[in-house]
């Protein structure tokens, strides 16, 4: 990348602001100047905002007429690579730079000051008197790792008024101390012998190690079963990339994982690393945001937000479960974090490791064409096995009715919990009920501003639509007849599968695992180490339980429904079932005992259950890449999806048709348009929804024919466009 260059005082230069406009706007370098890359505080009209001065000034403006720079702020320039990055990543995504720029600036107090604040921390003393308030507070501090907490953090997360902490002050066993806002985190050491490697593991490592020591860009597919050891591999390469004096960044799909990954890093390094995700502070995240861009944190484990972290010499990003949905951004700036970390390491001549048991198939045809490198572990770590895979062909099994665990998935959780082993029961879908109808008049409860059915959950007494998330109590009389104690919950959720547990298993102690049951991070996390301990002897969950998490004494997994994901026009349902399928089987069976992961299907012969129960990944992923070959779908074609929302129906319908009437600029370079339509969710919140999808070949020049293409109308004040390019979800 070119050198950063240096603005003289009164210099004309050029600062991109995070306000939604059509660029950067020209002002004059401050007294003392800036660099190119320094974040800045401008007037703008009577307010001032942050920006980065992003480069030479270009308006014809006199330069006494512009105004001047108030201040630069005390945190590290946006280096050239990040620029570049932002402005790669707004060009593909088709989004304005303003708003990119905003996804890079995301941490609280940037535009304040260095400064000092009173933070809390335990000392190591025992209160003499104990309560469950004091109990409460002095756990959060330990599920904080000792990190120096604000007085009201402390007592949000604790549960508590502030008067407790303060006489835990008095006690002695917290301290009130003075410090500065952000300080470095502790240094991890890469000396530290990791875990020993068996011969795969190894030659693996050993690949990874020499890619990050040569100092340049590639992308390396890391594949292995469940159970294989891939962390502790890519862990290899982190190590080895703090060894050259370079940053690291771990991207996780869920929050939940985080716990135990830190963890394993701690065991392997001597120290935490910092964290980006929702379930931290606002200090931490302002301290790891300052951290990062001084090299004051050398890892980073992080959501996908992550990925716009302002690294000052990024060699690493491993992207953990890279085929996991959570990665692709549905609102706001739409992007891909597994697609945009190939293209930040390309920029920053950094190593990308993508970790899957089950590879997207667009990574998977990287690999096999010879773009991304390809690494393979395929037997688990240590002592344990494969868990052996079987269906239940529910067609044969005898059933009530508003029954869903069949007698011989009854009979192998009685089994396991004879021999005081773990079950899991997996359905994905969240809630009590999909549907609440009404057995007088046929009434199904839907949401007033979505078209789609307000879910039953029972274990909150609400109904919830899952669009909006507009909730309402569960009506006792029918909305629509108003007739009395006729509403009944049709078909079954998480929270119908665990009633139904605890009459089939009254004996058992069950654990549910939804995200919608625990109202903080730290709640999931400590339920999920309870688990792992042996807290209970059926676990029930949607696909949260699928991703990563390691319960020993876990031998068993029942799908409930292995056909839920199987139907519909969605591009990936195939791709998308299989893996979590075998995700979810892969949770079976990781210590010493066998596990075994049982199917319930009506489908047994479709060739999705076929593949899976055969164990045949490869021969899975070659059929679906020959069908989307044929059919010039992604990943050997390209997508775009156009979302045009409004509160008046016609008028959507009406932008629509006009846009598919201009598609001369679509048409140029060979794609084609297809709709308007309904889109399968017609409503959410209140705007009517419209799909347009266009369809182009591996080459073309997209998006520069969708921005003449879609540059050719201003949309009417109330109506929404958005352009998703590469969609995931067609609703």
């Amino acid at each position: 990348m070119d050198e950063a260059t240096f603005f003289d005082e009164g210099a004309r230069l050029a600062v991109l602001t995070t306000q939604p406009l059509d660029g950067a706007l020209d002002y004059r370098a401050p007294e003392g100047g800036c660099w190119q890359g320094a974040l800045v505080e401008v007037p703008l009209g009577p307010r001032r905002v942050l920006g980065v001065v992003w480069g030479a000034g270009q308006s014809d403006l006199p330069r006494a007429r512009l105004r001047p720079v108030t201040r630069v702020l005390d945190v590290a320039p946006m280096t050239p690579a990040m620029r570049a990055f932002l402005t790669r990543a707004a060009d593909y995504t088709l989004t304005p730079l303003p708003a990119m720029l905003r996804l890079a600036t995301r941490a609280p107090g940037l535009m304040e000051g260095p400064a000092t604040r009173r933070l809390f921390r335990l000392t190591g003393e025992v209160p003499e008197r104990m309560t469950d308030a004091r109990a409460r507070v002095l756990e959060v501090f330990r599920d904080y790792g000792g990190a120096g907490l604000a007085l009201g953090e402390v007592a949000r997360l604790a549960g508590v008024g502030t008067g407790v902490v303060k006489g835990l002050v008095k006690a002695g066993a917290v301290a009130d101390e003075a410090a500065p806002r952000d300080v470095p985190y502790p240094r991890l050491d890469a000396t530290r012998p990791g875990v020993a490697l068996n011969h795969d593991q190894q030659a693996a490592a050993d690949r990874l190690r020499a890619g990050v020591a040569g100092g340049g860009y590639a992308t390396t597919l890391l594949k292995g079963v469940t159970g294989s050891g891939k962390t502790e591999v890519y862990l290899e390469a982190v190590a080895e990339c703090l060894r050259q004096g370079r940053q690291a960044l771990v991207l996780l799909p869920e929050i939940a994982l985080t716990a135990e990954f830190l963890t394993r890093v701690e065991a392997r390094f001597g120290a935490r690393p910092a964290e980006w995700h929702s379930g931290v502070t606002q200090a931490e995240r302002r301290r790891c945001w300052r951290m990062v861009g001084q090299g004051g944190a050398q890892l980073v484990v992080g959501a996908r937000s992550a990925l716009f972290l302002p690294f000052r010499d990024l060699g690493l990003i491993v992207v953990d479960e890279e085929h996991d949905s959570s990665y692709k951004q549905e609102d706001g700036v739409l992007y891909h974090a597994r697609d945009m970390s190939v293209l930040r390491a390309s920029l920053s001549s950094a190593q990308v490791v993508l970790a899957s048991a089950t590879p997207s198939l667009e990574t998977w045809v990287n690999a096999e064409t010879g773009k991304y490198a390809r690494l393979d572990l395929g037997a688990r770590y240590g002592p344990s096995d494969l868990p052996e895979m079987a269906a239940i062909d529910m067609r044969r099994e005898r059933l009530p009715s508003e029954r869903w665990i069949s007698p011989s998935l009854q009979g192998a959780v009685e089994a396991r919990l004879a021999r005081g082993e773990q079950a899991m029961l997996f359905i994905n879908r969240r809630g009590y009920a999909p549907v609440t109808i009404c057995r007088a008049c046929g009434h199904q409860i839907g949401c007033t501003d979505c078209d789609a059915r307000m879910v039953e959950h029972r274990f909150q007494r609400r109904l919830v639509c899952h669009q909006c998330g507009a909730t309402r109590p569960i009506p006792s009389a029918c909305p629509s007849c108003g007739a009395e104690d006729r509403l009944a919950a049709v078909g079954p959720g998480v929270e119908r599968l665990a009633e139904e547990a605890a009459a089939v298993f009254p004996q058992a102690r069950l654990a549910v695992l939804s995200s919608d049951l625990f109202g903080s991070a730290r709640a999931l996390k400590e339920q999920i180490a309870d688990i792992a301990a042996g807290g209970a002897d059926i676990i029930i969950g949607t696909q949260l339980v699928a991703k990563g998490h390691n319960f020993p004494l876990l031998t068993l997994v029942g799908v409930i429904d292995a056909d839920l994901g199987l139907q519909g026009g969605d591009l990936r349902a195939a791709e998308r079932s299989f893996q979590l399928m075998r995700q979810v089987a892969g949770r079976a069976g990781r210590a010493e005992r066998a596990g075994q992961a049982l199917l319930q299907t009506f489908q047994p012969e479709h060739p999705v259950i076929r593949a899976i129960l055969a164990g045949d990944e490869e021969g899975f992923w070659r059929a679906e890449a020959a069908e989307r070959e044929a059919a010039g779908m992604p990943p050997f074609g390209r997508l775009a999806g156009v979302i045009l929302s409004s509160p008046d129906l016609q008028e959507a319908f009406d932008f629509g048709a006009e846009l598919a009437r201009r598609d001369a600029p679509l048409r140029a370079v060979g794609a084609e348009l297809f709709g308007p339509a309904p889109a399968p969710i017609a409503r959410i919140r209140g705007r009517h929804r419209v799909r347009l999808l266009v369809k182009a070949g591996r080459g073309a020049a997209l998006q520069s024919a969708l921005s003449a293409w879609a540059g050719q109308l201003r949309p009417p004040s109330r109506l929404r466009m958005t352009i998703d390019i590469d969609p995931q979800s067609f609703l």
